[in-house]
Order: C-alpha cells, then sequence, then structure tokens
C-alpha cells in the first residue's frame, strides 16, 4: 500500500482532496496544513505521494518538493498560471478547478508508477556485508571440518536450513558456530 498525504494551506481543502480519493477507493495515509507536517509523515515512509496545493502555510511546493525524501513524489494542485511557472522542477501538476476523473487517474498513475519501482527495488538482490560473508564461511569451515562436507554441501546445508526455518542465511550460519563450538 502506498502512502498518500494530503496537504492545502486550508484543512477543509485538504480533507475535500481526501474524501475524493477515498470515495474513489484510494486510502490517504495523513492529512495536515504544513509543508513541515507533511516532510515529517514523508521522512516516515521509504515512499509515497504528497499532494499539495501550490502554497501551504509555511512554504511554497517548491521548497516543499526541494526537501522530499527519495521515494517521495509531489502532486501539485494549482490554476494552470502557476503551474507554468514550477514546470520541469520534478512537479506534476493538476489545474484547477479540479476536476475528479482527472485527479483519480493521475493519482492511480502516480501508484502504478510507485509499485514498480517498489517492484524491481525487491528484485535487485541485496548484497552481504564482508562481516556477514566472513561468518557464512567460517560457518562452511567448520561444517567441512567436523561432517566431512565438501563446501557445496556446507553451503547447501546453511541454505537449505535458512529457508526451512525462514531466516537468512548469516543468521543460520550463526546459529551453526554457535551449536558446533
Amino acid at each position: 500500500m502506498a502512502n498518500i498525504i494530503v496537504a492545502f494551506a486550508r484543512i477543509e481543502e485538504a480533507k475535500s482532496v481526501k474524501n475524493i480519493l477515498v470515495k474513489n477507493g484510494i486510502s490517504v495515509t495523513a492529512v495536515c496544513t504544513s509543508g513541515v507536517q507533511a516532510l515529517s509523515y514523508a521522512d516516515a515512509f521509504q515512499d509515497g505521494i504528497i499532494i499539495s496545493g501550490y502554497r501551504l502555510t509555511d512554504m511554497p511546493c517548491m521548497t516543499l518538493q526541494s526537501s522530499l525524501p527519495a521515494g517521495v513524489e509531489l502532486l501539485v494542485m494549482a490554476p494552470q498560471r502557476v503551474l507554468a511557472e514550477i514546470s520541469g522542477s520534478g512537479i506534476l501538476g493538476l489545474s484547477m478547478p479540479l476536476k475528479v476523473h482527472e485527479l483519480v487517474s493521475t493519482v492511480d498513475m502516480m501508484l502504478q508508477a510507485l509499485a514498480r519501482r517498489r517492484k524491481k527495488r525487491r528484485e535487485i538482490p541485496k548484497s552481504r556485508t564482508q562481516e556477514d560473508a566472513a561468518v557464512i564461511l567460517q560457518a562452511k569451515r567448520l561444517l567441512m571440518e567436523r561432517n566431512n562436507m565438501t563446501e557445496e554441501e556446507a553451503h547447501r546445508y546453511i541454505q537449505k536450513h535458512s529457508m526451512d526455518n525462514g531466516v537468512n542465511m548469516v543468521e543460520t550460519a550463526q546459529m551453526v558456530l554457535s551449536v558446533m563450538l
């Protein structure tokens, strides 16, 4: 589930946008009126979307955008003339007056893009630290020495037990070392 933060200078506007999204099946994580509040919510998430007006109570949308953590996108709702001023700065814009179907379809598009990026991040294999690799190597050497296993057999032993127990290979190697030492 993606985190959506709605931030407008007037709380009534923010709640109105939230209600539109919720009625269309899009859950909203937070509603706020200042950029600082929006940023504090955004910092707690790995990714998400902030839907904002051009100006919040404490900062304009360009300042908000420049302070966003990686993975959080900004959708600004403002009059067309204002959107023309901020184009090209990494901000996605929706012109006012608001058309509900445009808002919903734009947020859906942004959510799909977030889901694709999240999936790509999961597919990238995680690299082990040198300390983790050393623990696994030490456990494999101990298994090879005490149980007359080949290096491949010791690796498969640790790998199989880590999958059977639902823990990573480093934790399994640490358990092997603690039991056998």
